[in-house]
C-alpha cells in the first residue's frame, strides 16, 4: 500500500470535515445579545459572512451572462451577494439568529 501525497490527504480531509459539517443539525448554543455571542459574532460569524459575501459576489461575476440570459439576475444577485452582505454589515451585533446565509 503506497501512502497518499500530502496534497491528496489535505483535500480527503477537507471533502471529509465539510461532508460532517454540512450533514449536522443546526443547534443554538447561546442566547442573542449576550457578551458571549457579540463575541462570537465579533470574532467567528462576520468574519465568515464578509468572506461568503465576496466568494458570493465572485461567483455571481461568473454567472452573470448566464443569469441575464435566463433573466434571474435579481435573484441570484440576492443570495449569492445580498444575504451575506445583510448578514455581514446590517444585522444587529450579537443577533446570531439573524444569520442566514
Amino acid at each position: 500500500v503506497r501512502a497518499l501525497p500530502c496534497q491528496t490527504r489535505l483535500i480527503a480531509l477537507i471533502c471529509v470535515v465539510a461532508f460532517m459539517a454540512s450533514s449536522s443539525l443546526p443547534a443554538r448554543a447561546m442566547d442573542d445579545y449576550t457578551p458571549e455571542a457579540m463575541a462570537t459574532d465579533t470574532l467567528v460569524v462576520r468574519p465568515v459572512c464578509l468572506a461568503a459575501t465576496v466568494v458570493g459576489s465572485a461567483i455571481f461575476l461568473i454567472s452573470l451572462p448566464f443569469v441575464a440570459i435566463a433573466g434571474k439576475t435579481g435573484k441570484t444577485a440576492e443570495a449569492l451577494v445580498g444575504k451575506p452582505a445583510k448578514a455581514t454589515f446590517v444585522r444587529d451585533m450579537g443577533n446570531l439568529s439573524g444569520v442566514e446565509l
